[in-house]
């Protein structure tokens, strides 16, 4: 659970979210916006990822309730650094139901903004389906279904995605090819108070 810290810290606190679909460019964007205003990423599969390297084990072996630990902790990682004033940029799928909670307990505590990345659900699917199967480590970090099929040949259908609708300011993005709007435009959206 994340505790809700002293709302005088609210000026300072500047976390950026990038919600999106797998496959739609979020973590690239996200690490690219990093770099560019000085902060650092925030990312739930990277997280994941070094979970499951401490267990030196896969996302099959380490039980069902994983992600419900990982979720957590990304929310407690992004409470801390806001307690102690960090701007970042925070990145996940942030589908509506599940992550709107958090984000909302966390929109008392901080500034922050949303760029949803947007792409046309087929390409999505393609991109994240490449990504999978051209990173060996992959399957045993997150045991992506999708990745799993189309190795057997099977191509599934691309999954809803239901973006969080909260009362923050958003900007989508298209990056079906670059980014549109600009990345300079982008970055005058986080920054702008």
């Amino acid at each position: 659970n994340l505790s809700i810290k002293p709302v005088s810290l609210m000026e300072n606190n500047k976390p950026r979210t990038l919600p999106g679909c797998p496959g739609s460019g979020k973590t690239t964007l996200a690490h690219t916006l990093a770099r560019k205003i000085g902060c650092p990423a925030i990312c739930r599969d990277e997280i994941k990822e070094g979970f499951v390297n401490t267990m030196k084990s896969s996302h099959e072996s380490l039980g069902k309730d994983v992600n419900q630990g990982i979720y957590s902790t990304f929310f407690e990682t992004l409470d801390f650094l806001l307690s102690r004033q960090i701007t970042l940029i925070a990145e996940a799928a942030f589908q509506h139901n599940l992550w709107a909670p958090p984000l909302e307990t966390l929109s008392c505590i901080s500034q922050i903004k949303i760029i949803v990345c947007m792409v046309k659900p087929h390409l999505a699917r393609s991109r994240f389906i490449q990504r999978g199967l051209s990173d060996p480590n992959r399957l045993r970090f997150h045991g992506d279904w999708g990745v799993r099929a189309a190795q057997q040949g099977v191509e599934l259908p691309p999954g809803n995605y239901d973006p969080p609708l909260l009362p923050i300011p958003t900007l989508e993005v298209d990056t079906s090819d670059g980014y549109c709007p600009h990345l300079d435009d982008i970055e005058s959206f986080l920054l702008k108070a």
